[in-house]
């Protein structure tokens, strides 16, 4: 350690998505390579002398406690914990959660110069693992809601990566196995349940820490959601989900001195004949054990939807976007749209 390929794996992967921004300090971050990067980790972030490190990715982090601030974060993995490098002006994001970021979450200290903030989540602390629809994201669940973390990814391989990565850091963990009755009865023979296997979508771990995947009930609630906002006619057992992906819509900003636009994220669901925009709750859901009352806001709430019938042109590129798709609509005599609507494009 560390190995030839681990250097040049960290090297490949610390790079920062191009339509996102972040602060002079993290990209510092991004420009150290090989032996740098590791030797920044052990000299800045690692906590103990034999920990390592073993995956690296940038990716949209969102916390339990704001979960209406999504921020860019270094996601580092190693043997001990879960490292999110974050830029220093989240911590002011919400004043009302000042409190949230304290001397047990963060190791952002008073001294006269740091890179950035490092929240820490120990592998002993972790508890589940809850995969999204189509590996597009996944939640981090600790002990408290302090500790409750989601990695928007926005990429499948990304989240299969780091799940892999997570999987083989906890089999490293010596956890002491639960306490087994010494007469079995009939009971606690066919109920308990053993480790590293799928049951119901959910896999528990060797290191006792679950891993949950969506299961066919909550492929079958968004289906159902989606055909409510169609136009009525759709039978809900022909209805198919053909993509289901996290993007963002891009919002010119008026009255700036240059052309500018902002990124709003999105969920966007694409059938056989409409395509819709949804703001999704990615931290809420499912409840965390603790949760004593529902979240205040539903899991997906429409933001925009356009009938495929109406779609006039497809345009590739947008500006500084050049991954974005722009999906022109020519429906102004349609009268029973779903509401109003008034952006002609979608980026993605």
């Amino acid at each position: 350690y560390p190995s030839e390929f681990l250097m040049q794996k960290i090297t490949e992967d610390n790079q920062i998505p191009v339509h996102l921004h972040v602060s002079v300090s993290l990209q510092y971050v991004a420009g150290l390579k090989g032996n740098a990067l590791v030797e920044f980790f052990h000299g800045n972030i690692a906590e103990v002398e034999n920990e390592e490190l073993r995956y690296l990715m940038w990716s949209s982090v969102l916390f339990y406690k704001t979960p209406n601030v999504e921020v860019m974060a270094c996601v580092l993995l190693s043997t001990k914990a879960i490292y999110f490098l974050l830029d220093d002006s989240f911590t002011h994001a919400d004043e009302h959660q000042s409190d949230f970021w304290n001397k047990e979450n963060s190791d952002c200290e008073n001294s006269s110069f740091h890179l950035s903030c490092c929240f820490v989540l120990k592998l002993n602390d972790l508890q589940s693992v809850n995969v999204g629809l189509f590996d597009q994201y996944f939640r981090i669940t600790g002990h408290s809601a302090d500790h409750i973390v989601t990695c928007l990814t926005r990429d499948s391989y990304n989240t299969h990566t780091f799940i892999q990565q997570l999987m083989a850091v906890l089999s490293l963990l010596a956890r002491t196995p639960s306490p087994e009755p010494v007469d079995k009865d009939f009971y606690s023979e066919f109920g308990s349940k053993n480790t590293g296997k799928m049951e119901n979508y959910e896999l528990i771990h060797s290191s006792r820490v679950k891993f949950i995947y969506p299961n066919e009930e909550e492929i079958g609630d968004l289906a159902f959601l989606v055909a409510e906002k169609m136009d009525g006619l759709t039978n809900l057992q022909s209805l198919n989900i053909l993509l289901y992906v996290l993007a963002f819509q891009v919002n010119h900003v008026e009255g700036s001195a240059q052309n500018t636009s902002s990124l709003q994220p999105k969920t966007l669901i694409l059938t056989s004949s409409d395509l819709f925009l949804f703001d999704e709750d990615y931290i809420s859901y499912p409840l965390p054990e603790f949760a004593k009352e529902p979240p205040k806001r539903d899991k997906y709430q429409l933001a925009d939807g356009r009938r495929i019938r109406d779609l006039d042109r497809v345009l590739m590129g947008y500006q500084t976007y050049p991954q974005a798709l722009t999906f022109v609509f020519d429906d102004v005599q349609n009268q029973d749209l779903m509401q109003n609507l008034t952006l002609d494009h979608f980026g993605e």
